[in-house]
C-alpha cells in the first residue's frame, strides 16, 4: 500500500491513499511578521541548533478542508548563512498511522513576504497553484504513513536561495520535530524539495555531515535545480516567464549580505526591486517580460555579473561547493530547449550530478526531455516518491 500512495500523482494521490477530509473554514491567522508565537526570546544564542523554543497546535487545511493529522509547529534555534543564531519555524505533519520516517518536504515557496512562508498557508491561508499541487504531494507521503516536516527554510526575512541558511533551517528543523515526537536521531529521514525546495534539499545533503552527522537521513530528492545562478541570469535575462526573478534575487541578496543597491542598481532597477520586495514568486517571475539585467544596472556596469558584490553572493550559494553528501542523491530537471527548463539550466544539473557521482556519492538523474520548469513538477515528484521509497527500504541506490 505504501508503494502504491507514493506512485501516484496529482488528486488521485489523496483518494486512492485514503485520505479523509472534513469541510473547514481556515481560521484567521495573523502574518508571521506579525505573530509573536515567531519571535525568540532574548537567550536564543545560549540554545543550541535545532534546540526547541515553543510548541503549538495548528490545523493542515488544504482546498478548503482539514486534513485529519496532528499538525504542530515548533519555533526552533538555528544559523544563518555565516553562522549566527536565528529562529527557524517548522511544520510538522504527523497521521495516525505513522510509519516511525519522516520525510522533510522542502516547499518551493520563493519568497519575499511572509504571506508566503509554509507554516503560514499550510493552515489555508491561500497558498499559490504551485503550493496546492506541493499540498496534494505532501498529502500523499502522510497517506503512506510518513510524517511530513516542512520548514520555513528561507528564514524569518524570506532570504530565498541563501544556500547554507536554507540548508541549516532544515537541518536543524528536522531536529526539532524528532525532539517533539521523541523519537531516536537513527529516525529514517528522507528529504525532498523542488525549484526553490531543492535549495534546502541539496545544501542540506552537503552539510549535514559535519554539520549535523547525528541524523539518520536515508536519502535526498531535488528536482528543478538552481546550480549555479551565474549560469541562469543570462539564461533567463530578457525572457518571457522569468525575467522578474531577477530583480527578486537582488532583494535576497541584500537581506543576506547587505549589498549596497544605490552603488549598481538603475532607477529603474531600484523602482522593481521595491516593487517586488513583499512578494511572492506568483506574483513577480513572468511580471517582466523581456526585462534584462543590463536594464537594472547602471554604468559603469552592463549586467549583474559585472558587480562584484552580486559576483561574490552567488559565488557563495553554488551547490556542490559546500561539503560531500554521504547519502544517495536524486536530482532531475526539465529540458524544454537547447539550455533547459526555461530558467534551469540541464547541463549545470547533469553536471553536478557527475560531480557527485566523481566524490563516490550514488546519484541518479532524471532529464525529462520535452518539460519546462513548471510541468516538470509532476514527473519529478513521482520518481522522488519512488527514490525515497527505495531508500526508506534500503534497496540498492543505482545511478552513477
Amino acid at each position: 500500500m505504501i508503494r502504491r500512495c507514493l506512485l501516484v500523482v496529482g488528486a488521485a494521490f489523496a483518494l486512492i491513499c485514503g485520505v479523509v477530509s472534513t469541510p473547514s473554514v481556515a481560521q484567521a491567522t495573523p502574518l508571521p511578521s506579525a505573530d509573536p508565537f515567531y519571535r525568540p526570546g532574548a537567550d536564543l544564542a545560549a540554545a543550541r541548533p535545532g534546540a526547541v523554543l515553543r510548541t503549538r497546535p495548528v490545523a493542515f487545511v488544504t482546498s478548503g478542508v482539514t486534513v485529519p493529522v496532528t499538525a504542530t509547529q515548533v519555533l526552533y534555534r538555528s544559523n544563518d548563512d555565516l553562522g549566527a543564531p536565528i529562529a527557524g519555524m517548522t511544520t510538522i505533519l504527523r497521521p495516525a498511522t505513522a510509519n516511525g520516517r519522516i520525510v522533510s518536504f522542502h516547499m518551493a515557496y520563493d519568497a519575499l513576504g511572509p504571506q508566503c512562508d509554509p507554516s503560514y498557508t499550510l493552515q489555508g491561508n491561500k497558498p499559490s497553484r504551485a503550493g496546492q499541487f506541493e499540498e496534494i504531494a505532501i498529502g500523499g507521503y502522510l497517506a503512506a504513513g510518513y510524517t511530513v516536516v516542512v520548514p520555513d527554510y528561507e528564514g524569518q526575512q524570506q532570504e530565498w536561495t541563501i544556500g547554507r541558511q536554507s540548508g541549516h533551517l532544515a537541518l536543524d528543523g528536522i531536529r526539532a520535530a524528532e525532539s517533539v515526537l521523541r523519537v531516536p536521531r537513527s529516525t529514517p529521514v528522507g528529504m525532498v524539495g523542488y525549484s526553490g525546495g531543492s535549495v534546502p534539499t541539496g545544501f542540506a545533503a552537503e552539510l549535514a555531515p559535519k554539520y549535523a552527522p547525528e541524523l539518520a537521513i536515508v536519502g535526498a530528492a531535488a528536482g528543478g535545480v538552481p546550480v549555479n545562478l551565474a549560469h541562469n541570469l543570462p539564461y533567463i535575462s530578457g525572457s518571457k516567464d522569468w525575467a522578474g526573478v531577477m530583480p527578486a534575487l537582488v532583494v535576497a541578496y541584500q537581506r543576506a549580505y547587505g549589498l549596497d543597491l544605490s552603488s549598481f542598481l538603475s532607477p529603474y532597477g531600484l523602482r522593481l526591486v521595491n516593487t517586488v520586495s513583499n512578494q511572492c514568486i506568483i506574483d513577480f517571475a513572468a511580471d517582466y517580460p523581456g526585462l534584462t539585467d543590463g536594464q537594472m544596472v547602471r554604468a559603469p556596469y552592463r549586467g549583474f555579473l559585472q558587480v562584484p558584490s552580486v559576483r561574490a553572493a552567488i559565488a557563495r550559494n553554488v551547490m556542490g561547493s559546500v561539503g560531500r553528501p554521504r547519502v544517495p542523491m536524486m536530482l532531475g530537471v526539465g529540458q524544454k530547449d537547447s539550455i533547459g527548463d526555461g530558467v534551469m539550466v540541464t547541463a549545470d544539473v547533469a553536471g553536478l550530478a557527475r560531480r557527485y557521482c566523481a566524490q563516490g556519492v550514488p546519484t541518479q538523474f532524471h532529464r525529462y526531455g520535452g518539460d519546462s520548469h513548471s510541468t516538470a513538477f509532476i514527473p519529478f515528484e513521482r520518481d522522488a516518491a519512488i527514490f525515497l521509497n527505495e531508500r526508506f527500504a534500503g534497496r540498492p541506490t543505482g545511478g552513477c
